[in-house]
């Protein structure tokens, strides 16, 4: 399946780029943003269709869900160490997992560049931790 060969992709480039970053809030974000929209760009125009053809049937809105769970479990992982509470609130890392998807897909339809897309997911990132109480973090 199509996007089974786009989430390997995804998940092995992203996961080399997390090992060989900086052990800081920023670099995770900034390899998080990097990764996903570098991976929908490089995969061009077809992967926003094959993610949309998924929520056509049960069987295949419950692949797409869990690839989302899985990729939402690898991201908690990576910036919970630098939250300032004990969990992340889910609904702030669906906000994260959507803000990616349609940032993605409007450079990858030319509406944005990949760098714009890049930039605003990682300060949605940042402004999700910041929302937690991220030690040295302003209220």
């Amino acid at each position: 399946m199509l996007y089974q060969d786009f989430d390997r992709r995804q998940t092995a480039v992203m996961d080399a780029a997390l090992q060989a970053s900086e052990t800081t809030l920023e670099s995770k974000a900034s390899v998080i943003a990097s990764s996903y929209v570098e991976c929908v760009i490089r995969h061009g125009r077809e992967i926003p269709g094959v993610i949309a053809a998924l929520a056509g049937s049960p069987e295949l809105e419950k692949i797409k869900r869990d690839y989302e769970a899985a990729f939402l479990k690898k991201c908690w992982g990576v910036l919970a160490p630098f939250a300032g509470t004990p969990t992340l609130a889910p609904a702030g890392m669906w906000a994260m997992l959507g803000a990616a998807e349609r940032l993605s897909y409007a450079a990858a339809a030319g509406d944005i560049t990949q760098e714009q897309a890049r930039a605003e997911l990682f300060e949605t990132i940042v402004a999700m931790m910041f929302r937690t109480g991220r030690p040295g973090c302003p209220d």
